[in-house]
Parts: structure tokens; sequence; C-alpha cells
């Protein structure tokens, strides 16, 4: 086995582990595509599905994940090439920080959307001039603000900012310290919005549809989101999980650490909804349809509008989304962090540059994609978009493919078992049925997915 790289330090707690990989998954899409999948898939019965996709296939493809990331004490493409991987195979891991950064790259933008947001919400400005047709309003400042040229453009950089502040901290005094405190936050900002969602007028309504089952409107389609769900919401493919496993003590229980991680990210998302489908139903607003921007940025704002103490909701959903945006980019960025890093010997401080200077560009593309060069399409996508699809739906399915590939037939001979287990000092029943997981199922879901995303 790999030595585990000199260069690498370790989380200095199992809470800053906890906190800092649940970080990396939670994000945007526990808090508006999960709400959105759920309406659109039956309810319940797309959450048993998702529950289900995380335990019998997410689970496992984490922990191939934390074994490659762990063994090989590197960033994605050094973990393969310290165990013996040949050549070939390091573009797995070469392409999963591809994948991160392109994310990156339009990611920033919208954590900017949400820094806009915070700041309307405390000075009031987001809610004057509000009339009787709130939705429309809504909707027409949405659109106005992200096609315009320097507003978006500042809160990015301010973003981008914030992140390198914490980057240049490293691992225990940047990542792990504001994990610590950002995760607990985030959980008491969820618990308080799930206490004032069930006491609205209609909470009980809400509540029935989100928990009650609609097995009629399940189609293959629904099991294909569900799954994809999952990946999504635990990060997996971006070399994310690897690279922090990478700071793993030796100790660490991977598969303990695992099922944390994905409960922790449950629960998150099923907060989500008890927050989301009460709301929507006490304010009539079911029939409007649930989905992705437009539920956080025109739906949300109309639902805490018609609630005393408006501004005092605002803020504090808008801070849980930023503090959900911050996490989760700072654990994206990390990703070529480590590897400019350890591929090309720089310093900390050179590699956080490196990394995040650039998207001062690049993300003003995406952002600018949205107005003053909207025109510029590709494959009928702007920028933004394109990147997002060519991201998500195609580079992240091809990581986890190949990395279960990789683990399940190629890997040096007891690399999984032994990571599974600490080298024997633990006894544990899921050895063989995450390797045949991996090793046969996987593979074939995640290739489904990947077809299907075309179709």
């Amino acid at each position: 086995m790999a030595k585990k790289s000199l260069k690498n330090k370790t989380f200095s707690s199992k809470i800053g582990l906890i906190a800092a990989t649940v970080g990396s998954a939670v994000g945007l899409g526990n808090i508006w595509r999960f709400p959105a999948e759920t309406q659109e898939n039956g309810g319940a019965a797309f959450l048993i599905l998702y529950i289900a996709c995380v335990f019998i296939l997410g689970i496992p493809v984490m922990l191939s994940e934390f074994s490659i990331g762990r063994a090989g004490g590197s960033d994605a493409v050094g973990c393969l090439k310290n165990l013996g991987a040949r050549r070939g195979w390091w573009s797995v891991g070469g392409l999963a920080v591809l994948a991160s950064y392109l994310i990156l790259c339009f990611y920033m933008v919208v954590a900017g959307w949400t820094l806009e947001y915070l700041w309307q919400s405390v000075t009031g400005e987001l809610y004057d001039g509000i009339g009787s047709d709130m939705k429309a309003v809504f909707a027409t400042r949405m659109k106005e603000y992200i096609t315009t040229t320097w507003e978006p453009l500042w809160a990015t950089f301010l973003m981008i900012a914030i992140n390198i502040a914490v980057l240049l901290g490293g691992v225990q005094k940047g990542i792990e310290r504001l994990s610590n405190i950002l995760m607990p936050l985030l959980f008491v900002l969820l618990a308080i919005f799930c206490v004032q969602s069930l006491t609205l007028p209609k909470a009980a309504e809400g509540v029935r549809y989100f928990l009650h089952p609609d097995w009629s409107a399940v189609t293959s389609r629904t099991v294909l989101n569900a799954l994809g769900q999952a990946f999504f919401s635990l990060s997996l493919g971006m070399g994310i999980l690897v690279t922090y496993a990478s700071y793993f003590p030796r100790e660490t229980r991977l598969t303990k650490t695992a099922m944390t991680v994905s409960i922790l990210d449950l629960l998150v998302a099923v907060m989500m909804g008890i927050i989301i489908f009460p709301a929507v139903m006490s304010f009539g607003l079911q029939n409007e349809g649930i989905e992705g921007a437009t539920l956080v940025f025109v739906t949300l704002p109309e639902v805490f509008m018609q609630m005393p103490g408006t501004r005092i909701w605002s803020i504090l959903f808008f801070l849980l989304l930023g503090v959900a945006a911050l996490t989760s980019t700072i654990s994206i960025a990390e990703v070529s962090v480590a590897f400019i890093r350890d591929r090309f010997g720089m310093s900390r401080v050179k590699a956080v540059l490196v990394v995040m200077l650039p998207l001062l560009v690049f993300s003003s593309v995406c952002s600018l994609s949205q107005g003053a060069l909207s025109h510029v399409t590709i494959f009928g996508n702007n920028i933004f978009s394109f990147l997002d699809t060519l991201a998500t739906n195609m580079m992240l399915p091809l990581v986890s493919l190949g990395m279960c590939l990789w683990i399940g037939w190629f890997a040096p001979k007891g690399l999984l078992s032994g990571q599974l287990s600490n080298h024997g000092t633990l006894h544990t029943w899921l050895i063989r049925p995450v390797r045949f997981i991996i090793r046969y199922i996987a593979p074939v879901l995640i290739l489904i997915v990947f077809i299907c995303a075309f179709l």
C-alpha cells in the first residue's frame, strides 16, 4: 500500500471529519432539487426510492471512493497512481478533477446569488414595492438580477474571496474549523424552519402530501431520477470524497463514516420536504410547481411575504442557503487545490491562488452567459447551462463508473476489504455485499442513468 502523502494533514477530530464530509455532500441539490423531484415523482414514493438508492448503491460507491482516497493518500489522480493503477486509469481521477472545476465555475455564480438575496433580505430591499401579484414581481426581479452585468459579478467575486480565505487556512484551520461552525448552524436553521412550517394553517395537509406515496406516479424514469438524486446529493464522482478521505486518520471507520454522512444528508433532504410542502400548501402554491431556482428565489420569498416577520424568515433562509453553498464550493475547490499541490509540488497558498483566481474570469463568463453573453451558445445552450449538463450529466457518471470498475476489478487484491476492516482490526459483514454491488450492480445502473440522460 502507498504511504500517505506527507503533504496531507488529517482532520483533527471525528466531529470535524464528519462535519466537513457532510458539508461536502449537503448543498443546493438537497435544498431545491429534492423538493422538486419529490413533487414530480409521487411524493413519498420518490422519497422511499431515493432512500433505497442511497443505502443500496450510494453508500457502496461512497465506500469505494473513501477506500481509494485513504489508501492512496493524495489527490484524485495521485491516489490511483499511488495504488498502482495503470496510466489509463489515471484519467478517471483527472476527469473527476476537471468535472469538479467546471462545476465550480457555475456553482460560484449561484452561490453569489444567495449572498445577494441575503443582503437584500437584511436591507429589506427584496420586499420593497411588492404588489398583489407577488410571484410575477419576484420572477421579474430574479430575471432582471441574473441578466444584469455587474451585480451578480460582485456577489460571485465575494463568494470566491470567502472561499480563498477558508482554503488558505488549510485542512484543519480552514475547512475543518469552518465546517465545525457552519454545519451545526445549518441544522439549527433547518430545525427552526421545520418548527415554523409545522405551525402553518395547512401544515398537516402538506406533510401528508410529502409522506403519502403515490405509486401510480412512479415510472422507470422515477427510479432513475431517484438514483441520480442519490449520486448528486452525496457528491459522488466529483473527486471530493476521494480527496477528503486522503485526510482521514488511519483509525477512521469508513463504513460508520459513510453511514453517518448518508443519514445526515438524507435528514437534510427530509427536513427540506417538511419545510417546503406545508408552506406551499398553506399559501395555495401547490399548483405552481416547485422548480429549482424558482423555488428558492421566487416561491419562497412569496411565502415569506405572507408570514409575520417576513424579513427575519427571509434572512434566516438565505443564510441557510449561503451556508450550504459555501460548504459545497469549498469542498469542490479543494479537489483542484489538492491536485495542484500534489501533482506540481506547490505550497497550499500558491495552489489555492492558481485554482481560485482564474474563477474571476471563468465564473464571470458563466454569469454573463445569462445576460450580455446569452447569444453565445454551445449545442443550443448558453455557457452556464452547457457546463452544467456536461459536468453533471456526462462527466460525473463516467467518473463513478470508472471508480467502481477499477476498485471492483483492477485494484490491488485486498484493497477494499483492508480499508473497510482497517486491515483486519474491525469485523464487518458488509465487505462482500459492498464488493458485489461495486462489481456488478453499480456499473450497470450508472451506465443506464448515463444513457437515459440523453434519451
